[in-house]
């Protein structure tokens, strides 16, 4: 979950920054687009390019700590984590059902997690 915002994977050091000017907060504010892009990382519903591209890159940003993560990416996967963990609390468990069954990234991003709690 720690990257679910814009995180993109391309074979250099850093996932691409083709999507770095995506407006995460429209994403944010409307439970239509937000919910698709939820639907497509859950394997629920269509992805737009951008979303698939997500799809596929987000297990490799949470097993590496979003090394490759351009700053653009980072905040806004901060801004995501933020968003999910206080106001969306459902997709947040959702996700990480789905892409932390074992509860490895919630226990490697417990003080990260914890520290957006109540800060939206």
């Amino acid at each position: 979950m720690a990257c679910v915002a814009v995180t993109w994977a391309r074979p250099e050091s850093t996932y691409t920054d083709k999507w770095d000017n995506i407006n995460v907060d429209e994403i944010l504010e409307s439970n239509r687009l937000l919910k698709g892009y939820v639907d497509c990382l859950l394997g629920k519903g269509r992805c737009t390019p951008d979303g698939k591209a997500l799809k596929e890159t987000l297990p490799d940003a949470l097993e590496h700590e979003c090394v490759k993560c351009t700053g653009k990416q980072k905040s806004g996967a901060d801004e995501v984590i933020r968003h999910l963990v206080n106001k969306r609390p459902d997709l947040w468990k959702e996700l990480a059902v789905k892409y932390d069954p074992d509860n490895i990234y919630q226990a490697r991003y417990k003080d990260k997690i914890d520290a957006v709690k109540g800060s939206a």
